[in-house]
């Protein structure tokens, strides 16, 4: 059973940095695609970035790019979302979330494709 494990969220003025962690289980992360999600109460959730199992090639959605960056490290079986230069509009409980599809490009599988497994982060940017 694939259990993920999400930390690091907490309370920053704007231009604060944080970095999440996502601990996996009963999920390699040469399996699948693993990424982060997130969700502004009363709204969907939107992918954020996303990285391949199998070349570790990214994602990233545009309004995040070069303030966001996404890594892993196989050893703990853990994958990281650096955030930089936050904006209150980062403000969500971010989810780390899997993916085992196949035959598609990572963006899609990011946006599309993913399962949430953990309860989320709360990132709170605020002055």
């Amino acid at each position: 059973q694939v259990q993920l494990v999400e930390s690091g969220g907490g309370t920053v003025q704007p231009g604060g940095s944080l970095r999440l962690s996502c601990a996996a289980s009963g999920f390699s992360l040469d399996d699948g695609a693993i990424g982060w999600l997130r969700q502004v109460p009363g709204k969907g959730r939107e992918a954020v970035s996303c990285i391949s199992g199998s070349d570790n090639s990214t994602y990233t959605k545009d309004s995040v790019t070069g303030r966001f960056t996404i890594s892993r490290d196989n050893a703990k079986n853990t994958v990281y979302l650096q955030l930089n230069n936050l904006k209150p509009e980062d403000t969500a409980t971010y989810y780390c979330a899997t993916s085992t599809a196949k035959g598609y490009g990572l963006g899609y599988v990011c946006n599309w494709a993913m399962e949430v497994r953990g309860k989320g982060t709360l990132v709170t940017v605020s002055s």
